[in-house]
């Protein structure tokens, strides 16, 4: 199949039917998680872009899969934006055809924009987006996104989100008064015409050789999930962010790449359900954020655990992992621990 059609087949159907499952040679027999194992066709590359984060470091060398943005021709025009959020560009290679998207979108549209521009990322070759949850620091520069690329965009993109991502999420102070933290607004999106709204409970294709996960089951004992609250009606309800979406890609004859964007589920939650959903035991890498920031120390020892115990090649914590827990997992899998900077290349081949 030639490759602009593949693309292009692909965005079709995926907007018209949701891509709960589509058929055919693009995604080679994927059922859904009710009825089985979810087969992943095997990419032969995969590189996924942290386009913003946490942290940057212009001096950070090349390590392992990572490559850095580093040093470049009048070189202070090339620092890159860092932030307390999270975006990050995809590309699968799938059959030899190249497939790509966006998942999630950081919060700040002036510093997100212009990494997209130093990071040369191809709105037109977008063939879908993706966003892990409806916090403020993933969805914060969406918007201003799809206004500012609407003419590079492919019309009618999808976009993929999960359950109850269009609540009102909502604090509470300590004399009780209730505020809004922000909220994605479907109607937002909408009236721009750009992208067609995917909503999803299950493992579906993002792009061939890409899983969502659908809603992360929680079977840890010790994984509960933050304290936070939504507003459904007139009710307060505790957040279980039971939409949450991480990815898994299934990378040739290295077994499973699982990112996330904070993990609320669990990062071992996540990925013990990226191994059921795939009936595939061998975990390559496991990069995102894992929101262990601010945890107790046993909580993030007994996260440690059992990722070492899962036996990933790479582990690349970023975002909400929070500095404690960074440090310790760099002191517990000194061989597998990568840094994550702004602007890193991560490129996984078979």
């Amino acid at each position: 199949m030639e490759k602009g059609m593949n693309r292009r087949e692909f965005l079709k159907a995926t907007a018209a039917t949701g891509a709960v499952l589509i058929a055919g040679d693009l995604l080679k027999g994927g059922t859904l998680f009710a009825q089985g194992s979810v087969k992943i066709p095997e990419s032969e590359k995969i590189t996924i872009t942290i386009i913003t984060d946490n942290y940057f470091d212009f001096f950070r060398p090349n390590y392992k899969i990572a490559i850095r943005h580093g040093r470049r021709p009048s070189w202070p025009d090339t620092f890159l934006h860092a932030e307390h959020g999270l975006a990050c560009h995809i590309e699968t290679i799938v059959d030899g055809h190249p497939h790509s998207f966006l998942f999630d979108f950081g919060i700040d549209f002036p510093g997100v924009s212009r990494n997209m521009e130093l990071l040369n990322i191809n709105f037109e070759r977008l063939e879908a987006l993706g966003l892990s949850h409806s916090h403020y620091d993933h969805f914060g520069s969406l918007v201003e996104i799809l206004k500012s690329k609407k003419e590079k965009i492919p019309q009618g993109i999808p976009f993929y989100v999960g359950e109850e991502f269009f609540l009102e999420r909502v604090g509470r102070l300590p004399n009780g008064t209730i505020f809004s933290t922000g909220y994605l607004k479907r109607e937002a999106i909408e009236s721009l015409g750009v992208a067609k709204i995917v909503e999803i409970k299950d493992p579906t294709p993002i792009v061939p050789g890409t899983y969502l996960t659908g809603k992360i089951e929680m079977v840890t004992e010790y994984e509960k999930g933050p304290n936070f609250l939504v507003k459904k009606g007139d009710k307060i309800e505790r957040d279980e962010i039971i939409g949450e979406q991480s990815l898994v890609f299934n990378a040739k004859g290295k077994g499973l790449v699982v990112l996330s964007g904070c993990a609320h589920r669990g990062i071992v939650n996540t990925v013990k359900h990226a191994q059921k959903m795939t009936e595939v035991k061998k975990v390559h890498a496991v990069i995102g954020g894992f929101h262990l920031t601010g945890a107790k120390p046993e909580l993030i020892q007994s996260t440690i655990a059992d990722i070492k115990a899962i036996g990933p090649d790479y582990i690349v914590p970023t975002h909400c992992t929070g500095y404690e827990a960074i440090t310790a997992f760099a002191q517990a899998m000194p061989n597998q621990f990568i840094l994550n900077t702004v602007g890193t290349k991560y490129i996984i081949t078979q």
